[in-house]
């Protein structure tokens, strides 16, 4: 696990700095010593995210992440179009010039950049971006879904940037722990940093090849570790304008269940405020047709809500809908297991 500074100036625990907040909750692939944010510098990150403390500070510059250690910078910003902002180009020259490896998810390349590219090569730096790695690969889709035998949960939601892929690791996670052999299936860059080795970042890929790549992560995710239950992330919604998603998760991996995430308080589609996100009960009645399969439970995002809030939220909705919802923070885990049929 390399040491990591995770840059999400002016973003950290919003929904632009969501590669930052999960690299913060969960990741194999880096050990987080600190998070790049000086509208917040001083606190805590874990603190900042969910009230709880990471031991992770968050501080101003490079400088003070390469003082805790850190040897790799990683872009923890996802910005609307993946540009890199241009804010962020000094702290990303600094860490360059100080010989930190960049990892980067972003639609723009930063090795492609002439000043970047320039300044990795004198410094001896290494550019990693994410999306490279993804964009050449192009398997066909086969079929071979069909020989899968374990019960395959997509996460899906109402809107992007909305806690899909938190839920999904955070099930995965704890059901390993209760004993529950679990594999997860990642479908975006910020997995990957996480470490979840059966990865394929979709939205890199072209789109013929899109439900090939999801189909062989899941056999591969299948063969290779025989799990009873695959979690497989969701991306985007599928009535979001911008980032329609849902629809090649269900055609290519055949799910048998949903959890369908969702942030009561968000009344407009992220990045869109003047478009509404429709009534829940759409969302469910689209997804159960696509796929002919029960959503099975509602993921809730307790962004803007209180814990009063949030308590009265998860009754009126198990009320409206008859199906169980949950905090994927504060997870019950006998709750879940008989949610999933355990």
């Amino acid at each position: 696990m390399d040491n990591a500074v995770v840059l999400a100036e002016g973003v950290f625990g919003t929904t632009y700095g969501k590669t930052a907040n999960g690299l913060v909750r969960y990741t194999k692939r880096f050990k987080v010593v600190a998070v790049i944010d000086s509208t917040k510098a001083g606190n805590d990150a874990g603190t900042v995210l969910s009230g709880r403390e990471k031991g992770i500070p968050i501080v101003s510059t490079v400088e003070e992440g390469i003082k805790l250690g850190a040897r790799t910078l990683v872009v923890g910003v996802a910005t609307d179009g993946g540009y890199i902002p241009d804010e962020y180009r000094k702290f990303i020259s600094d860490a360059i010039i100080n010989g930190l490896n960049i990892v980067s998810g972003l639609h723009e390349f930063i090795s492609d950049d002439p000043e970047f590219s320039s300044l990795a090569s004198k410094h001896g730096s290494y550019i990693t971006d994410v999306r490279k790695l993804f964009r050449d690969i192009k398997p066909p889709y086969t079929g071979q879904i069909k020989e899968v035998r374990a019960l395959k949960i997509a996460v899906l939601g109402t809107d992007s940037a909305i806690g899909k892929r938190t839920t999904a690791v955070n099930l995965n996670n704890a059901l390993k722990e209760k004993g529950v052999p679990t594999a997860m299936v990642g479908t975006g860059q910020t997995a990957w940093m996480q470490g979840f080795k059966h990865t394929v970042v979709v939205d890199s890929m072209i789109n013929d090849f899109i439900p090939g790549g999801l189909e062989s992560m899941t056999v591969e995710a299948w063969k290779e570790e025989n799990p009873e239950i695959i979690f497989i992330e969701g991306q985007g919604s599928v009535l979001h304008p911008a980032y329609p998603g849902s629809f090649e998760i269900i055609g290519a991996c055949r799910p048998e269940a949903i959890i369908l995430q969702h942030a009561p308080k968000r009344k407009f589609f992220d990045g869109f405020p003047d478009i509404p996100i429709p009534d829940l009960q759409k969302y469910i009645d689209i997804l159960e047709l696509l796929s002919g399969h029960k959503v099975i439970a509602i993921s809730l995002n307790r962004e803007g809500m209180t814990e009063d809030e949030v308590r009265d939220e998860i009754r009126q909705l198990e009320s409206r809908f008859g199906i169980p919802v949950f905090d994927p923070l504060n997870l019950n885990i006998d709750a879940i297991m008989s949610i999933i049929g355990h």
